[in-house]
């Protein structure tokens, strides 16, 4: 169970190996939405594209910009 209320479900489009880093890109409805995570959670969860994922978000501030 996880806590974190803020969470959108979505496919994982790509995944960029890099030596330490992996950029895994979620496509939540028509918006992309970019998490860069360690090399080794990517390989640990088995992540790739096509998989379906979830964003979990945890901030202290979302800030809204109007217009």
């Amino acid at each position: 169970m996880l806590s974190a209320r803020n969470q959108l479900k979505g496919t994982i489009k790509s995944v960029k190996l890099g030596t330490v880093m992996a950029e895994v890109v979620l496509t939540v409805g028509n918006v992309e939405v970019v998490s860069v995570i360690t090399r080794e959670s990517v390989k640990r969860m088995k992540l790739k594209a096509g998989d379906a994922a979830a964003a979990v978000i945890k901030a202290t501030a979302v800030m809204i910009l109007k217009g």
